[in-house]
C-alpha cells in the first residue's frame, strides 16, 4: 500500500509540474492553426480577386 501511495504521489507531482508546459504547447498549436487558416483565407481571397479582374 505504501508503494502505491508513493507512485501516486510522484505521478501527481509530475502532473503538477508538467501541466503548465502542456497547456502552453496546446495554446501555441491553436495559435499556429489559426495563423495557417488566416493565411490560407487571405491567399484564396487574393486569387479570387485576380480571377475577377482578369475576367
Amino acid at each position: 500500500m505504501n508503494t502505491a501511495m508513493n507512485y501516486l504521489t510522484v505521478l501527481f507531482v509530475f502532473l503538477l509540474l508538467a501541466a503548465p508546459s502542456l497547456y502552453g504547447i496546446a495554446h501555441d498549436r491553436r495559435i499556429d492553426r489559426q495563423l495557417r487558416q488566416a493565411r490560407r483565407d487571405a491567399e484564396q481571397a487574393s486569387h479570387r480577386a485576380e480571377f475577377t479582374r482578369a475576367a
